[in-house]
């Protein structure tokens, strides 16, 4: 009697610096600075927020070492903060080549292991839509990656739409990640900006999609939300009732926000919290969340990410689905 193969546990949401970006980045000459603290931490610092480079942020045989002890087989690699999207176009196109080329590289070379998610940069969307054709066609890589903004600017604007269509063609889904929030000047202390200001932009892009019409004019565009929506889950009841009470929320699309959620979104587990993701399960069901570890930044937990879905009191099958079966079926691995 044949047994079935274990189901692969896939970890959506997570992040790498490749080589070449980071070489370049470390040049000196746009948006970031690479600096040293005065604990001779290697710091990526933007204005908002920084990065503190540790060993999995560049160092693939450290990050499989932690994929391991935690249980993970596959990860999606994806950029991170600063991103290019804040660049000038040309360099933001050389960074994001860097980046990709990197990826290419990665899964080349460790297929079991990863594969990756695209960089673009947003401020030139002719640059962004032979990037992404590149990316996809030639590299291999699976999806796209998408700040919260472009350098400012809400990710609805009508300058960005041939990147959505090329992605829809290309039939990828486009993961949205925070970035420094459009105002973030009441969250520049206590790092504000990554406890609530990330969460609050995110959520901020995906309502703007929905409310602007590009779902309702691209029905096949497929969503990937960081952080479990950002505030999303906080706020569903809220956004449903404002859309039936405000003719303004109606302007652009016919039905409630709620089914372009539960037909063109899923939302990662970086939440940590069991109660968030179960109000989250009631709504989108088990078929829309994907696992995820945002690892391995300092507000990362790969370490109870795959336990904290495992002791959800759901059935297995469910399980399996959130753990590695809809990454996998997103993603056509």
């Amino acid at each position: 009697m044949m047994t079935e193969p274990a189901a692969l546990i896939v970890d959506f949401h997570n992040h790498f610096y490749p080589e070449g970006y980071l070489r370049e980045l470390n040049s000196g000459d746009g948006y970031a600075r690479v600096l040293t603290d005065s604990h001779g931490r290697e710091i990526i610092e933007y204005t908002g927020d920084y990065n503190v480079v540790v060993g999995p942020h560049i160092q693939l045989e450290d990050r499989i070492k932690a994929m391991d002890k935690c249980g993970i087989d596959l990860q999606v690699l994806s950029l991170t903060t600063p991103g290019v999207e804040r660049e000038t176009p040309e360099r933001g196109l050389k960074l994001a080549r860097l980046a990709n080329d990197g990826f290419g590289s990665i899964c080349e070379k460790y297929p079991d292991r990863f594969r990756a998610l695209a960089a673009l940069p947003l401020q030139d969307p002719s640059y962004s839509v032979d990037e992404l054709d590149r990316a996809i066609r030639d590299l291999g890589l699976k999806g796209v990656m998408l700040f919260s903004n472009a350098n400012g600017k809400p990710l609805d604007s009508k300058e960005l739409l041939p990147i959505y269509e090329k992605a829809v063609k290309l039939d990828v889904p486009l993961f949205i990640h925070p970035t420094s929030p459009i105002n973030s000047q009441a969250m520049e202390d206590y790092r504000l900006v990554p406890v609530i200001g990330f969460t609050v932009d995110t959520s901020l892009a995906l309502l703007r999609l929905v409310f602007s019409g590009i779902l309702e004019r691209l029905p096949n565009l497929k969503l990937v939300v960081a952080h479990t929506g950002g505030v999303f889950p906080y706020l569903r009841g809220r956004i449903e009732i404002g859309y039936n009470a405000y003719p303004e929320c109606r302007v652009n699309i016919p039905r409630p926000p709620s089914e372009y959620f539960r037909r063109n979104v899923w939302v990662d587990t970086v939440c940590y919290d069991e109660d968030v993701l179960m109000s989250t399960y009631a709504f989108l069901g088990s078929d829309r969340i994907l696992l995820g570890t945002d690892f391995p930044h300092q507000i990362s937990d790969m370490e109870k990410a795959v336990g904290r879905v495992s002791s959800l009191q759901i059935v297995e099958k469910e399980k399996e689905n959130i753990l590695g079966g809809n990454s996998s079926r997103l993603l056509k691995l």
